[in-house]
């Protein structure tokens, strides 16, 4: 098997409304299919950074917690690539996005920081 490239990162939010808004009018993903599933009661919103499709956001009827944070099995954080890292957290504060203090990486020497979205997803940005 060869894997080519990865395909999509499913996230289930709590509210879907909110976590549309968060994805799209601040991190800036473009909305490439919504969907409704009547059956299951859920919204599948398909999102795309650059023209590649990238999440797929769900909502759920009373999905569980996440059990704990960051350090928990699974995934542990969803990095985004940004160009000015200062500008970048400088919106997201503007936004009312809280942002931890910037780091250094200690391997690359490039600064990154992290953040949540509507529901304390651990979210990083990494400067290129």
């Amino acid at each position: 098997m060869k894997i080519e490239k990865i395909h999509h990162i499913a996230i289930i939010c709590s509210d879907y409304e909110i976590s549309k808004k968060f994805y799209t009018e601040i991190l800036g993903f473009k909305i490439i299919n919504e969907h409704f599933r009547v059956d299951k009661n859920s919204f599948k919103l398909d999102l795309a950074l650059n023209e590649q499709y990238i999440i797929e956001l769900f909502s759920f009827p009373y999905p569980p917690q996440r059990p704990t944070m960051p350090e928990s099995t699974g995934l542990r954080h969803l990095a985004f690539g940004v160009k000015n890292m200062n500008s970048a957290v400088e919106f997201l504060k503007l936004n009312n996005v809280l942002t931890e203090p910037i780091r250094i990486d200690e391997f690359t020497h490039k600064k990154f920081t992290f953040f949540n979205d509507p529901d304390n997803l651990p979210l990083e940005l990494y400067e290129l």
